[in-house]
Order: C-alpha cells, then structure tokens, then sequence
C-alpha cells in the first residue's frame, strides 16, 4: 500500500522559514543572493532537481517560454528517478518545503518540482 504524502509546499528562500516548514530544501542551482546559510535553515541544498544551467539560461524566466520549460525540465527530471524517490520518501514522513530564489511565483521551477513529486507513481 502506498503512503500518502504529507503537505509539499512551495516558498521563496527570502520569507522567514516557519516551524511548520518540515524539512527545507534548497532546489536551485546556484546559491541565492543575499542569504546567509544561517539565514536561509536548509535540511538541504540539492542540486540534482534543479533545472541544468543551459535550461535555466535559456529560458530566462521568460513567460512565452514557460510551456517548453516545463517540458525540457520534466525531461531532465527523468534522470534524477532516485532523487525524486527520496524526496517522496521525506514528503512522506514529514512536510516538505520546496525553496528556490526566483522572483516570478507562478512560472518557475519549484511549481513543476511540486507536480510531478505529488503525481502518482
């Protein structure tokens, strides 16, 4: 029987981290600006989920782009099965929280992230 997963929200790394974040990861590439280690309360940085910097360049946060950024991102995804597997493992056992820096809240990768580890296998 498969286990439910507990709540995988989705925030910017510059809004104060709650108590009831869970575990806190950081899915961006490069580290953000501004932000002290201290500041920022990971559990992790992984890099492994975050978009490749080619993808990331190319797309430049650009709306029109968003739909073929999701796409070349899912299919970037499909190497990372066992980073995936894990995240779900965590979002099973406690609340996980997806952080990345980008401005735009709607179109970016953390809400693609939250997708496709909420999708059932």
């Amino acid at each position: 029987m498969k286990k439910l997963l507990r709540m995988i929200t989705i925030k910017r790394i510059y809004e104060t981290p709650a108590e009831n974040d869970g575990y806190r990861v950081l899915i961006d590439r490069l580290w953000p600006r501004g932000i002290s280690k201290e500041k920022a309360k990971l559990d992790e940085w992984n890099q492994k989920v975050a978009p490749s910097t080619e993808l990331r360049k190319w797309f430049g946060h650009q709306p029109e782009k968003f739909l073929d950024f999701t796409k070349k991102y899912k299919l970037e995804l499909e190497s990372q099965k066992e980073e995936l597997t894990r995240l779900r493992t965590i979002a099973e056992q406690q609340p996980l929280t997806l952080l990345y820096a980008a401005k735009e809240t709607k179109i970016n990768h953390a809400n693609i992230l939250k997708s496709i580890l909420t999708q059932k296998l």
